[in-house]
């Protein structure tokens, strides 16, 4: 069996990042400067961003789409073709600043629906803290290796709920919440529903 760390992948979509950013920037009605303010990024980050330059991180997307009221799947989708398939490694993927938490966009949420699914990998030795998403966000999280703690912070939990392979946990996604790798390895599915 191949080491799951060389399988994860690496593409950053930032084509389709720069497409959308502008098509969801001009729907907003929203100035590259009155967005940046809203996201707390610098101006010229964004104006590179929608020019499909520099390597954003997962923070700074996260604070696009909140600022422009989408979910993050929007920012990094592909243009859907009829039959989609994704092979292991392959998918848009984007990368945390704050931890070793890697995400690939599996699905985005269709017309007249909304849930995004996401395959997460994440390793021990740093905590992924996650801003509150867009108001009614819930997430959904079924760990597929390893071990991880996730959930709201401040939930009378102590930060989370442990979970093991197989287990399932659903937690408001749209108030702050945590995700930390107890095992190498650690694989889950992350379906967020923004209702």
């Amino acid at each position: 069996m191949t080491s799951d760390a060389s399988r994860v992948p690496t593409r950053l979509p930032l084509d389709w990042i720069a497409a959308a950013l502008r098509r969801e920037r001009t729907r907003a009605g929203l100035s590259l400067s009155e967005l940046a303010k809203r996201a707390g990024i610098a101006k010229s980050t964004l104006s590179q961003l929608e020019a499909a330059g520099g390597n954003p991180s997962m923070e700074t997307i996260w604070a696009l789409a909140v600022a422009l009221g989408v979910p993050f799947s929007v920012l990094v989708e592909p243009p859907a073709p009829s039959v989609q398939v994704i092979r292991a490694g392959g998918g848009p993927t984007v990368h945390s600043e704050q931890s070793s938490y890697t995400a690939t966009l599996l699905s985005a949420s269709p017309p007249g629906a909304r849930r995004d699914i996401y395959y997460v990998w994440l390793e021990p030795g740093t905590v992924r803290d996650s801003e509150p998403h867009i108001p009614g966000t819930v997430e959904h999280i079924v760990v597929s290796a390893g071990r991880v703690k996730a959930g709201p912070k401040g939930d009378g939990q102590g930060g989370g709920v442990e979970l093991g392979p197989g287990d399932y946990m659903a937690y408001r996604g749209d108030v702050p919440h945590t995700y930390e790798a107890l095992a190498a390895g650690t694989m889950f599915v992350l379906i967020m529903q923004h209702v």
